[in-house]
């Protein structure tokens, strides 16, 4: 259904590109004709994916290293892109998250993943805002939410928090900057496997079978599932979709709110230790 120049001669910035699901957009926004560049805070994760994609179509892929948390970074990087003309679309698809009980967590732990949710997609937006708006050129914003950002989740109380903010940021821009150009909505996917994320949200093979028995379609979603939407919102083809927010999770959020607040009463005290940092261990 994608035809194959849907995304020609549109330059993407994808935020946290280099693994999981910003690598899965990376790689089919490349199929479509993008020109892409993908940041993150490790060049070594960076530089194997552009090596792995690369081949898709050469030379339309580049890294920058990033932490979007660090706004004068962020703003140093938009400026080096721009030399080489506009972004047209931006995907704040960084992220951090773990589970704990809240009262264990450190105000540092708070502010690791309020720092890349909330404030790393506020310091993207907004350096891409200002230069779409300043020059009147078009642009899209693709935020990654969560599908409990309306309702909150136990045990995963800073990404609540921060997805909540998403959310917000989301609605609220796409009525102040919809007139003049700039479309923004949001994915809020259910779970869906990626490299080292499951080992670090599920320890036991056993509660991975109590989150598919929470969905209704019995199974997770995929990373290509994810990637054919958000091109779906990122593209042309979209134009009249602004302040959305898709959930993409069979139907789970339905079912019942909290994707982690179930899961984390099947853990035990020993469940509850592999989830510590090994240095406080």
């Amino acid at each position: 259904m994608f035809q194959p120049d849907l995304l020609r001669d549109k330059r993407i910035l994808i935020t946290g590109g280099g693994t999981g699901l910003g690598k899965a957009m990376a790689q089919r926004f490349l199929e479509l004709g993008a020109t892409l560049y993908i940041c993150g805070r490790r060049q070594e994760v960076l530089a194997a994916t552009v090596a792995e994609l690369n081949p898709i179509a050469p030379g339309r892929i580049r890294s920058i290293p990033c932490d979007v948390r660090d706004l004068p970074r962020v703003e140093e990087m938009i400026s080096t892109i721009w030399k080489g003309g506009p972004l047209d679309i931006v995907v704040n698809n960084a992220a951090g998250n773990f589970m704990a009980r809240t009262e264990e967590l450190t105000p540092g732990a708070f502010e690791a993943v309020l720092g890349i949710v909330l404030m790393g997609t506020i310091n993207i937006t907004m350096a891409c805002g200002r230069k779409w708006l300043s020059a009147k050129h078009p642009g899209v914003i693709l935020n990654i939410a969560a599908t409990y950002a309306d309702t909150g989740s136990a045990y995963v109380v800073p990404s609540a928090m921060a997805k909540a903010g998403v959310v917000a940021l989301t609605r609220s821009l796409a009525v102040e900057w919809g007139n003049r150009g700039v479309r923004m909505n949001a994915i809020a996917p259910g779970p869906i496997p990626t490299e080292g994320a499951f080992s670090r949200l599920l320890p036991r093979p056993e509660l991975e079978k109590f989150a598919l028995a929470r969905n209704p379609l019995g199974r997770f979603g995929t990373a290509g599932e994810l990637a054919n939407l958000a091109t779906f919102l990122v593209s042309d083809a979209s134009g009249y979709i602004n302040g959305e927010v898709v959930v993409m999770d069979g139907g789970e959020w339905l079912q019942g709110a909290g994707e982690f607040s179930a899961i984390g009463r099947e853990l035990t005290d020993k469940d509850w230790e592999l989830f510590k940092p090994r240095k406080a261990r």
